[in-house]
């Protein structure tokens, strides 16, 4: 028997892909050379986070500051460093990610309520 986790994959882009590991519960995000494993819980805190920072004044703040966004990934250790680019290249893969597993979640409830008698 492997000792490997049944890993399956969620949603990729450019930048990265995410997986959705069976044994351990949990949403592996893979964002360039990043490898951070969340709890469904973390995963949908760490989008809200994502989803907050403000692009349109990263986009036009002439100010260094401005430049990068740090985002922690929660009950991890990893700090994501994110410039313009790379903060949307993420938002487009956790909101990808986000729509599959709803998606699955409503196909599951069709499936299973139509079984029910």
């Amino acid at each position: 028997m492997s000792n490997t986790p049944s890993l399956t994959e969620l949603f990729a882009n450019a930048k990265g892909t995410t997986y959705q590991c069976d044994t351990t519960n949990r949403i592996i995000i893979q964002f360039g050379e990043a490898r951070v494993a969340l709890r469904i819980g973390d995963f949908l805190t760490f989008k809200k986070r994502v989803d907050s920072v403000d692009i349109h004044t990263m986009i036009f703040n002439t100010d260094d500051a401005y430049d990068v966004e740090l985002i922690d990934a929660p009950r991890t250790d990893h700090l994501f460093v994110l410039n313009l680019c790379d903060l949307i290249a993420l938002r487009e893969l956790l909101a990808g990610t986000r729509f599959v597993l709803d998606l699955n979640t409503l196909l599951n409830e069709r499936l299973y309520s139509s079984l029910v008698y």
